[in-house]
């Protein structure tokens, strides 16, 4: 009889979700209370700003080395923003830390997350929402760091990207930042115990 096992339990989290739903500070808290998971930083062209620092913030790039990473496929999603910088992130961190047992965590956008189901299908990925659109405007206009015309832009930017919640794996209501945390490691656990596909 061939007893049943599962894979190590180690698994790439990607969080998406709209500005204003709450994605640093839910992941921030998951971290906190689960050791073995793991925050995975973006690699970058553009420059530090104000006290960043490398390895803390972003891993920063020159435009030359990111090129040849991208083109080594040392990237499971990367894109240029605003036709300025370049930003991705970096294979073999994420690689590293599942070897080593540790699960990673990650927020991309939707398309940096469609990329990710191609190059990294193992992947669990997680939606972030506010419980409701007009929360969204709230906590944009409470930052009270936005300009009217930024905050329409996020809004927009929101609605085309909650309309693809649907090609996620898991749905988190993020009412409470003590609540969405734990709901993120249920998922953890939970995708864990998954009987692989045959």
């Amino acid at each position: 009889m061939t007893w049943p096992t599962l894979p190590p339990p180690a698994r790439l989290l990607v969080i998406s979700g709209p500005s204003g739903s709450g994605k640093s500070t839910v992941i921030q808290r998951a971290c906190a209370l689960e050791p073995r998971l793991v925050r995975c930083l973006s690699c970058t062209t553009r420059a530090p700003r104000g006290a960043e620092r490398d390895g803390v913030d972003y891993w920063f790039l020159s435009q030359e080395e990111f090129d040849r990473r991208a083109a080594a496929g040392g990237f499971l999603e990367h894109a240029v923003v605003f036709g300025k910088a370049s930003y991705g992130t970096p294979r073999a961190f994420v690689e590293q830390q599942l070897s080593a047992g540790n699960s990673v965590i990650k927020d991309v956008d939707v398309q940096g997350a469609a990329q990710i189901r191609a190059s990294f299908p193992q992947a669990v990925q997680v939606f972030l929402i506010p419980p409701d659109a007009d929360e969204v405007e709230r906590r944009l206009r409470g930052r009270g760091t936005d300009a009217d015309e930024v905050v329409a832009r996020r809004l927009a930017e929101a609605e085309r990207e909650v309309a693809r919640w649907q090609h996620y794996d898991y749905l988190v209501v993020n009412a409470e930042v003590e609540r969405a945390a734990a709901d993120l490691l249920a998922v953890l656990r939970a995708s864990a115990l998954r009987i692989p596909p045959r």
